[in-house]
């Protein structure tokens, strides 16, 4: 296979850097990317592309829960023991001493080691070619968590002053659904509370932007041509 070739090259990468390449094909391009400045040099355009997207999504803090959780597994509540000799007793509070250190040991591994941040889901909506004066690449990316969702244009996009760009969830069947406004020139913020429930659960086959009047599409489908789309692949 001739990674040199620059489709190739180009989308490989892509995949790399998003996360869905995986398994056996995901191993293979990094053993092969040392020694081949095409896939190097792809990588690093697609990363400069695509990292600025992670910029701009809000930082998320544990849920108390998660705490609450941690402690109970370290420091069980302790059940009623039946009454033992004081002698005996030298030997539990020494048991009980080397467990409390064990379990500090633990809680600063924990915390010293977080849980991988799960890779975020990014969807490349390419030109449809239904408008003529409209054309470019919008990148979409879901974050790891589902909380949120950022579009941004590779390049801005040209757009009449009187149209707005609107985001759609095309699911496997029935009719697109909105999911809002999102700017042609910048990086646009999609919360999670502002976004279908089922958007990651197989609800999205695929994302679209329609050209619609400002506010929005007045029928709740798109109304102006469908100019970007791309597959959403989990």
């Amino acid at each position: 296979m001739d990674y040199a070739r620059p489709p190739l090259a180009d989308g490989l990468a892509a995949q790399y850097v998003a996360g869905t390449l995986r398994g056996r094909a995901r191993r293979r391009f990094e053993t092969l990317l040392p020694s081949h400045p095409a896939l190097q040099a792809a990588v690093l355009d697609w990363q400069h592309r695509l990292m600025p997207l992670t910029g701009v999504l809000p930082p998320q803090a544990p849920p108390d829960r998660v705490w609450r959780a941690i402690e109970r597994r370290l420091w069980p509540a302790p059940a009623a023991a039946p009454r033992v000799a004081w002698w005996s007793r030298l030997a539990l509070w020494r048991g009980v001493s080397a467990l409390a250190s064990i379990a500090v040991v633990s809680l600063a591994v924990l915390l010293a080691s977080p849980p991988p941040a799960l890779a975020p889901v990014v969807v490349v909506l390419a030109s449809t070619g239904a408008d003529a004066g409209t054309a470019g690449t919008f990148v979409a990316s879901f974050s790891g968590d589902g909380r949120a969702l950022v579009t941004r244009p590779l390049l801005p996009v040209t757009l009449q002053a009187d149209r707005v760009f609107e985001l759609w969830s095309v699911p496997p069947e029935g009719a697109p659904r909105s999911l809002g406004l999102i700017s042609a020139s910048g990086a646009t913020v999609l919360q999670r509370q502002k976004l279908p429930a089922t958007v990651l659960r197989g609800g999205t086959a695929a994302l679209a932007v329609s050209i619609e009047p400002p506010g929005g599409s007045p029928t709740g489908t798109p109304t102006g041509p469908v100019v970007f789309a791309g597959k959403l692949q989990l």
